[in-house]
């Protein structure tokens, strides 16, 4: 079915679509646009590329950041455990020995009759690191000494290796 439309003298040729009937328009077939493609193997290694960049350049700055934040947790868990150790001399008369421990901050030492703990809500934490505060009492330079040995374990360093230490 076709119906002839004329415009400022011209003529042209409007196909009609009927559903029913089952024909297809009279039109030329159009070429199929360059959307329906992949991608090429070369847009894809400069995707790859542009992201290798990207992390080289972001990952060194979102790592050191983790370093700082566990140096950070560290500091905050000593001060917490520092603040404990001063409750629990104020109520004793003295800090908990060597042999006692930080331990004596949850359960009361045998020999402690004054003890009104527990000086801490939750257990005795692990270093952000995974090894336990280094705690002497009496300590070298002071009542106690309270420390983590920061990330490579061992004494001293610098950095995220540095030890860090109550006071």
């Amino acid at each position: 079915m076709t119906q002839t439309h004329r415009t400022a003298g011209q003529s042209r040729s409007l196909a009609m679509f009927n559903p029913l009937d089952g024909a297809m328009p009279l039109r030329a077939p159009r070429a199929r646009a360059c959307t329906d493609r992949g991608f090429t193997l070369l847009e894809l290694l400069v995707v790859i590329v542009i992201i290798g960049l990207l992390a080289a350049y972001v990952g060194p700055r979102y790592f050191s950041q983790v370093g700082k934040s566990e140096r950070g947790a560290a500091k905050a868990q000593i001060e917490g455990l520092g603040k404990a150790l001063d409750a629990y001399r104020l109520d004793t008369g003295r800090y908990p020995t060597t042999e006692q421990g930080l331990n004596a901050l949850m359960v009361q030492p045998p020999d402690e009759a004054k003890w009104t703990g527990p000086y801490l809500q939750k257990a005795v934490p692990l270093d952000p690191w995974g090894r336990p505060y280094v705690y002497r009492s009496p300590g070298q330079s002071d009542d106690f000494d309270l420390s983590s040995m920061g990330k490579d374990g061992q004494v001293g360093g610098d950095g995220d290796a540095a030890d860090i230490s109550y006071r």
